[in-house]
């Protein structure tokens, strides 16, 4: 009984301490990672260092969040990014709904509005939300108090997933400052891409894009964008042994079978041949060098097998680190703010 009261009180320190640490965190919301400062990153990976340290235990729970209520509203399929918010809540003590589109009103022409605002009303402090349209989370952000975090939308933003690529590079180099990190594939219709390219630039990384041109952002095929652009300077390279000539970080976009139906590109065998990270060229990177992958995977399509289960992968650790960094989110949003 002493022991269990001892714990006890060495997880409310921990949260007490987590708690004086985040006091320059200023966001009610995550919708993308374009007006999250280098600062409030390092805030989000000190965070999960706590939360990593919680996850450690044999007990992993703390009671930050007791009496919230975190919704998951996802209008799109997901098994990681929404299992893991899930287990992230559970494990900081919030009651968790799930809503899935499926079977709700939705189906009889609800609004998105509407269904936030039902949400709300019935007592949501916080709304994780994927939606296959661009802008969604932003919309429902006007229209709740929730606190809401973007968990993808159409092919925009996805910055829990960026933030969980920092925090594994974070954790393999010791710093994010100086790596040359190649993103290859699709980088067009990825909201993955796009976030990183936010995140690890705000860190001091030089991102490399490479892929087929008609897969490329128009945006992103200058060396600095012009006023207006969306994107900060980024290099760019059709050419995949130049891409990943001394790359410290190389990250493959999964590959939708659809490119090849719109007519972007020739066949899936022709980019198997030309863009698929293999063994052989991931001798071109650095010997240090590490493979990281969003997921689904498309073994045999942009990755090959034996470098997606390689000794240079990552991939398992993505996965493992990311429901501390979704604790860290949750965290900051609802229970850092003063």
């Amino acid at each position: 009984m002493a022991q269990s009261r001892g714990e006890n009180m060495t997880r409310a320190q921990a949260v007490e301490q987590m708690q004086m640490q985040v006091p320059a965190w200023r966001h009610r919301h995550i919708l993308d990672l374009d007006d999250i400062s280098r600062a409030e990153i390092e805030i989000v990976i000190q965070t999960t260092d706590a939360m990593m340290e919680v996850l450690s235990r044999e007990v992993r729970r703390v009671p930050t969040l007791r009496g919230k209520t975190v919704v998951t509203a996802f209008y799109e399929a997901s098994t990681r990014t929404k299992a893991s918010f899930e287990m992230a809540a559970k494990n900081l003590s919030a009651d968790v709904v799930s809503f899935a589109s499926a079977g709700s009103s939705v189906e009889k022409g609800e609004s998105l509005v509407d269904t936030l605002r039902t949400l709300q009303a019935l007592g949501a402090d916080a709304i994780i939300i994927r939606h296959k349209e661009s802008g969604a989370p932003y919309v429902a952000a006007r229209h709740v108090k929730a606190s809401v975090i973007n968990a993808g939308d159409g092919w925009h933003a996805h910055p829990s997933q960026a933030l969980l690529d920092l925090y594994t590079l974070r954790r393999r180099f010791g710093s994010v400052e100086g790596l040359r990190v190649v993103i290859l594939g699709d980088i067009l219709h990825s909201r993955v891409a796009r976030s990183n390219i936010w995140g690890l630039t705000t860190m001091g990384a030089s991102v490399v894009l490479c892929g087929p041109p008609t897969l490329l952002p128009q945006v992103s095929r200058r060396e600095a964008p012009a006023p207006g652009d969306q994107l900060p300077p980024v290099e760019v390279q059709t050419d995949i042994e130049r891409a990943l000539d001394s790359a410290d970080v190389v990250m493959p976009l999964r590959l939708q079978r659809e490119r090849q139906q719109s007519g972007l590109l020739p066949s899936i065998r022709e980019y198997v041949q030309l863009y698929q990270l293999n063994e052989q060229r991931l001798g071109l990177a650095r010997k240090e060098a590490i493979v990281l992958h969003p997921g689904p995977v498309n073994e045999g399509v942009e990755i090959a097998p034996g470098v997606a289960y390689g000794d240079r992968s990552a991939i398992d650790e993505q996965v493992s680190v990311g429901v501390a960094v979704r604790m860290a989110l949750l965290f900051l949003v609802m229970g850092g703010r003063r």
